[in-house]
């Protein structure tokens, strides 16, 4: 089968490479976002998934509106089956929803978590499970019929980089199964009652306090490596853990230190810290930033 790729992160790469690896798919095209500059020197740096599409000899296409009549009217004389979009960044217009069944793997149980940042909102709203959907693609976000979800749970200390690495295993599995067995599945139409939105995850939202231990560590959990999770002083938490979820203390006071940690208080109650980055300056630990500033056992760390 002839399949058109659209994806731009490693969730998108990975499911490619899986594509171009198995005998019964010819990739025929890969649409990918735009090259951008990256770092303090702005050079200028290709989607991951570009770079695998290029090892594979694919041919690419990188335009910056999938809406523009040029580009539709280009990717309309290519000749494909399926059209499969993970992570791609732009929204289909009708025009390449006609072409041919559009198949998007989103990294949420739908109707919930729409958009952008699904897997760090599962993580957030302190969820036990969470999943891929295959959809049948529509003209709105995330709204079109399901095709088939794959469940996975998540671990009470999961980190987002793991949970993002076995959805995108799962997704994997899932594109491979349903673009071989699609006449076979139904779609059924999404609940419209139980959908929930998630948007683009800003710097901003590292920003933390110490009301709510439980979901201080939630933050912690899905915001790191980014934006990571930083106090109104511009301290950054490298490394906590929860101790409690109950419990009633003064915001941030420190109750017990080792060697190695602290157990700060919250309003309700308690996480561990380890280490720590003062703004401008390098990791180390929260011990070492501690003796740095003079503080100790009921002073307040935020």
């Amino acid at each position: 089968m002839n399949v058109i790729f659209m994806g731009t992160p490693d969730y998108a790469s990975e499911i490619l490479s899986a594509l171009v690896a198995d005998k019964e798919i010819n990739v025929v095209a890969v649409y990918t976002q735009p090259d951008k500059p990256v770092g303090r020197k702005k050079v200028m740096t290709p989607p991951i998934t570009k770079v695998v599409a290029l090892e594979n000899s694919l041919a690419v296409y990188q335009p910056n509106r999938l809406r523009d009549e040029e580009t539709v009217a280009e990717l309309l004389t290519i000749e494909c089956d399926y059209i499969v979009v993970a992570a791609y960044g732009q929204i289909l217009p009708k025009a390449v929803l006609d072409h041919a069944p559009c198949i998007n793997l989103h990294a949420s149980i739908l109707p919930a978590y729409r958009g952008a940042s699904p897997i760090q909102q599962a993580i957030l709203n302190g969820d036990r499970e969470t999943g891929v959907t295959a959809m049948l693609m529509d003209v709105g976000l995330d709204t079109g019929d399901i095709i088939k979800i794959e469940k996975i749970s998540i671990a009470d200390d999961e980190m987002v980089s793991t949970l993002f690495d076995r959805l995108t295993v799962c997704a994997t599995t899932l594109t491979l199964d349903v673009l071989k067995n699609f006449k076979s599945y139904d779609a059924v139409p999404q609940d419209e009652t139980l959908a929930t939105h998630c948007t683009k995850i800003t710097k901003q939202e590292g920003l933390v306090g110490f009301d709510d231990a439980q979901a201080l560590y939630n933050r912690y959990r899905a915001f790191t490596p980014w934006p990571g999770v930083y106090l109104e002083s511009g301290l950054k938490i490298k490394q906590m853990s929860l101790v409690s979820s109950e419990g009633t203390h003064e915001a941030g006071t420190i109750l017990e230190m080792t060697k190695e940690q602290v157990i700060v208080g919250c309003k309700k109650g308690s996480v561990v810290i380890t280490l720590v980055q003062p703004a401008s300056k390098k990791e180390m630990s929260v011990i070492a930033y501690l003796n740095g500033k003079r503080l100790s056992l009921a002073d307040t760390l935020a």
